[in-house]
This record gives structure tokens, C-alpha cells and sequence, in this order.
């Protein structure tokens, strides 16, 4: 297969490329690499561009003759996203319309999207199915959900299918220690723990310890990366058959508390981890959990790295080789 990679130079959208180029497949990656890295594309080719240059995307896709187009080439952050809403929608949402028009015009039908949990918002029960209502809360998750929508649309009056992946919070490292989280700033928790057992940070600070959870610390649920490209691969091999778009939540079904992940953390790297507590951040809730059953079911999708141990572990061998 010949696959595009939009953002393949990135964190998630390396480890995608990677596991395409094992898999056998032609690749190529596009990233402007403004968030990722040139040293992280490890199979194919790179072409360093924008998005936003709609003439270097029609020369590409047309030159291309892709059998699908996968897109990880987003802004994440939550809190950049409320104070430079415009910046978010300009590269999430415009330039996302960009591709699927590039794509429209050179006649590729094929589209895995990362899209995230961000788009439900508050939640109103977990563990979050896909049924649950989708009322994004911050212009982050407002554009992954305007991209959902347009995707729809492209369906309905184009025939091109997509998948759409609404991770819960990526996480981990590949497991062979060949890439992992380079994000600038970071602003993932593990990592940040990791980089506090490592000494690159005095401490980590714990945003409230009074939510309805066990031990007072919210509640996340955390998958691996290599899980979540096992998941982009078995829904490309479900396009590939003609199956219809859809939209599936990726996450383990297993909640951690933060107070969890930098005990296991402190475990793991056999390092005291300074604390620091701080008042709560507005909007956080006291648990997002998935309910990943219908990804399971209807593409096979089975976590390979589901404990918090491996999770871990193999993000520690990426901060020590750091």
C-alpha cells in the first residue's frame, strides 16, 4: 500500500510511520515541522511542507497515487487553544478542508483522522461511549469536532470515508526506545513525571486533590501509543474492504489518578519524585474513561500495553535516552 502521513514527524504520527514502513507499506510523511522532528521519520520519504500550501498538496496527492491519507498534523494544546482560538481553527479546521479538497480533486476516498475525547466535553456519564453527546468546551475540541462534521459531509456528497480515532490521553513510548514524546512545551503529565524523576524538573505539580476519585486526584485513561496505531492500521484494513465511516473511542477502559501515575512512576525509576500541590484548573473533570467496546468489536482492536506499568517503563527508556 502507499499511505500519506500528514504530521508523520510528530509523536504519534512517527510511531504511525514506523509501524506502516514494518508492515511492508510504501510511505510517505509531510510534516512543516514546526512540532515534530526529522529524525523521527524512520521509514519513507519526507517532504517538509504546510498544509496550508494548497499547490504543493494537489502536486502531492496528485503525484502520490495514495490508497489513503492518514492526518496527525493538529495543534493539542488545550489551554494555547482558549487563548489563540484562531490559530486553532485555522490549522485544525482550514487546513484540514485543504486536504480533504486535495484529496477530492486527485481522487483519493480514504482518510483516518485523529480526533480526540476533547470533543465530548464535560462528561454526563463514564465510561464515554460513542453515543454520548458531543459539546466540546475549548476551541481545541470545538475544531476536532468542526473536522468530524465536514467529514460527514465529504461522505455524503463524495463517498470519501473516513475514520475518525477520539483518543483518550495518548501515552507511552515505543517499546524498542526508538521514539517517543518530544513536545515543546510538554504539557503531558507522564512525561512531565518522567522528567522529574530524571532531574530536568524540581518538581511536578498535582492540580487538586479534592475530586470525587479515591485518592482525591482526577482520574485519566491512558493508551498506548503502539495501541493506538494498531488501531489506525486495523481501520485503514477496514476502509480498504469498503466498510462504511465511522467513529470509534480509543482508551483502555482503565482509569489512573495522578497520584497512580507518579507512584508507579517513582516504582518504576526507583527515584523520590518531588510534589507540589496546586488549586484546581478550571474545567478539568474527576474522570474521563473510555468505553472502547465498539473499536473492539467492530475492528478487532485489542491493547496490547494496557497496565500503566509498561506504559511507563517504556516512556522511562525514552527520558533516559534523552
Amino acid at each position: 500500500m502507499n499511505i500519506l502521513v500528514v504530521g508523520g514527524a510528530g509523536y504519534i504520527g512517527s510511531h504511525m510511520v514506523k509501524q506502516l514502513g514494518l508492515m511492508g507499506c510504501h510511505v510517505t510523511t509531510l510534516d512543516n515541522l514546526s512540532n515534530g522532528h526529522r529524525d523521527a521519520v524512520l521509514f519513507g520519504s519526507l517532504i517538509v511542507g504546510d498544509l496550508s500550501d494548497r499547490v504543493l498538496l494537489g502536486q502531492v496527492l496528485e503525484a502520490g497515487r495514495f490508497d489513503a491519507v492518514m492526518h496527525f498534523a493538529s495543534f493539542i494544546q488545550v489551554g494555547e487553544s482558549v487563548e489563540q482560538p484562531a490559530k486553532y481553527y485555522d490549522n485544525n479546521v482550514m487546513n484540514t478542508l485543504h486536504l480533504l479538497d486535495a484529496m477530492r480533486m486527485a481522487k483519493i476516498n480514504r482518510f483516518i483522522f485523529s480526533s480526540t475525547a476533547a470533543t465530548f466535553g464535560s462528561p454526563l456519564y463514564t465510561p464515554i461511549d460513542e453515543v454520548h453527546p458531543q459539546n466540546p468546551i475549548n476551541p481545541y475540541g470545538r475544531s476536532k469536532w468542526m473536522v468530524e462534521q465536514i467529514l460527514e459531509d465529504f461522505d455524503r456528497a463524495y463517498g470519501l470515508k473516513s475514520v475518525c480515532l477520539r483518543y483518550f490521553n495518548a501515552a507511552g513510548a515505543d517499546p524498542e526506545g526508538q521514539l517517543g514524546e518530544r513536545h515543546s512545551p510538554e504539557t503531558h503529565l507522564i512525561p512531565l513525571v518522567l522528567q522529574t524523576a530524571s532531574g530536568k524538573r524540581p518538581h511536578i505539580s498535582v492540580f487538586g486533590r479534592d475530586y470525587d476519585t479515591p485518592d482525591g486526584t482526577c482520574i485519566r485513561d491512558y493508551v498506548h501509543v503502539s495501541d493506538l496505531c494498531d488501531a489506525h492500521w486495523l481501520g485503514l484494513q477496514a476502509l480498504l474492504q469498503g466498510a462504511n465511516s465511522e467513529q470509534y473511542n480509543l482508551g483502555n477502559g482503565n482509569g489512573f489518578s495522578v497520584q497512580e501515575v507518579i507512584d508507579t512512576a517513582m516504582r518504576i525509576t526507583g527515584t523520590t519524585i518531588p510534589v507540589r500541590n496546586a488549586p484546581r484548573r478550571h474545567g478539568d473533570p474527576d474522570r474521563l474513561v473510555a468505553n472502547a467496546t465498539r473499536a473492539k468489536k467492530s475492528l478487532g482492536w485489542l491493547p496490547k500495553y494496557s497496565d500503566l506499568d509498561a506504559i511507563v517503563l517504556h516512556s522511562w527508556r525514552w527520558e533516559r535516552r534523552q
